[in-house]
């Protein structure tokens, strides 16, 4: 089996269920493809018991012959078991393998794509729950792990249950996709080995997605990769975006409209912006689908520096998502050496400079260690001034409002060698933190913070304006 690379964190809290003293009942969920399988693998290889993956879309009756199906293989049987007439007699099937097993040693049961097997009128949970409570939380040697890429299902119907699985859960585990870091460890495994600012680049395209990363071949260039995967007819990327959100999400059509009105604004928007561009109605189902993307990875929120929740600002933070509708939607190019031609034009210069801002936002805790700060209680936010009769618009892509009594007013920029920062820009520089200073009238120092690839060179205009630097290898430590 590959190498498990990361996750030291999840991997810890698998182990530490494995070696307790009580039953275990483990919830493990994320977006699709982020690598929640092989990881509970990786770690339980030796300890699973019983394995069974739904299907997507399947039936009742489809997914318990399935579940007959894995069961005849744990138990080795030479000739086909059979298939239950419902999940109460499915689960009845599956305690009379495990008595044995539970009692003598340490046992694992896994169940993947947990929300697929719940299909209608099955009572797949009333049975689950029946199964958990009167039987497997009896044995300090069981663990039962429940596996789902519909974050969103998880959490209602799991995490936040009400019924029988209400308190039920021990542990739960939330996979997110990997850290700058992890991503070049991961490559690295895989004897892929390019310079940080390609492997930047590469996650403005495909994020930290294991399945999406496992395609790059060594010896390719980042312009290479992104051709193949992306541009060629056969390229493992070229319809995901198709795929991605249906899989997830019943009637994903109000997450995609809303995925497409984040993407055209790279600010953000504020909810009732959202409704407005995505042509949504004001509802809890509005709502209830800014949950299932936030809780999926796909959108972040923020609240405003002085601001209420009521202002919270959505972005897309999904790079897959905006680099398809960017770049890859409806382009007529296509084929070897599309994007060697992409990528030379302004138009990517200047996205691939906001797709550096949001990584940098994903990694704000690396950019908080970096400033030595990571011990101060801080607060992350972002902040915008509509222009008005006083003072002129200005927006703050990162802020963090430190309990020192001091604020960090971060910028950061792409470049592919060092930062140059001109008169021009130290002038729109100095504008912007007046007006906050304006605005906001902060009781507290502000501290200009450059975040680039490279670092900022030594002019008469960095002088003075810039209080702290750090550069893209923050992002890696």
């Amino acid at each position: 089996m590959e190498k498990l690379v990361g996750r030291k964190e999840e991997k810890q809290l698998l182990e530490n269920a494995l070696s307790s003293n009580s039953a275990e009942l483990i919830a493990v969920f994320g977006r699709r493809r982020v690598g929640k399988t092989f990881l509970i693998r990786s770690v339980y290889e030796k300890n699973i018991s019983f394995e069974f993956s739904a299907v997507h879309n399947a039936n009742m009756q489809e997914q318990l012959e399935g579940f007959s199906k894995a069961l005849r293989k744990a138990m080795n049987s030479p000739v086909a078991l059979a298939v239950p007439s419902s999940w109460i007699e499915a689960f009845e099937q599956l305690e009379n393998f495990l008595a044995p097993i539970v009692t003598k040693k340490k046992a694992v049961v896994f169940f993947d794509e947990f929300p697929w097997m719940h299909t209608h009128k099955s009572n797949f949970l009333k049975a689950f729950e029946h199964f958990w409570n009167s039987y497997a939380s009896r044995y300090p040697n069981l663990t039962v792990v429940i596996c789902g890429s519909a974050a969103s299902w998880m959490i209602q119907h799991v995490v936040n249950n009400k019924g029988g699985l209400h308190n039920r859960l021990t542990r739960r585990i939330r996979v997110l996709p990997f850290t700058v870091f992890e991503t070049e460890a991961y490559l690295k495994s895989r004897s892929v080995n390019i310079d940080r600012y390609q492997i930047l680049q590469l996650y403005m395209v495909m994020g930290g997605i294991p399945e999406y990363l496992k395609n790059i071949m060594p010896g390719e260039s980042c312009t290479q990769v992104i051709d193949r995967l992306c541009f060629t007819k056969h390229g493992a990327l070229k319809d995901e975006f198709e795929n991605l959100y249906p899989a997830l999400f019943d009637n994903a059509t109000n997450h995609i409209a809303i995925i497409r009105a984040l993407a055209a604004i790279s600010k953000g928007m504020t909810r009732n912006e959202i409704i407005a561009a995505s042509h949504l109605t004001s509802g809890g189902t509005t709502t209830k689908t800014l949950d299932e993307l936030e809780e999926s990875g796909f959108i972040s929120s923020y609240i405003p520096f002085n601001k209420t929740s009521k202002e919270t600002v959505y972005r897309l933070t999904d790079e897959y998502s905006l680099f398809y509708l960017k770049y890859m939607e409806k382009k007529r190019a296509s084929g070897s050496g599309t994007w060697m031609r992409v990528s030379e034009s302004p138009s990517w210069k200047s996205w691939s400079g906001y797709a550096f801002e949001a990584i940098c936002i994903k990694h704000v805790q690396q950019i908080k260690e970096g400033l030595g700060i990571s011990a101060v209680y801080t607060e992350e936010s972002v902040w915008r001034h509509v222009p008005g009769k006083s003072q002129p618009g200005a927006q703050i892509d990162l802020l963090l409002d430190r309990k020192d009594y001091c604020i960090n007013i971060c910028e950061m920029k792409l470049s592919e060698g060092m930062f140059n920062i001109t008169k021009k820009y130290a002038a729109e520089l100095e504008q912007k933190i007046a007006v906050f200073k304006a605005v906001e009238q902060p009781k507290k120092t502000i501290f200009l913070t450059m975040v680039t690839t490279y670092g900022v060179a030594r002019n008469q205009y960095s002088k003075g304006l810039v209080q702290s630097e750090l550069t893209m290898d923050i992002l890696f430590d």
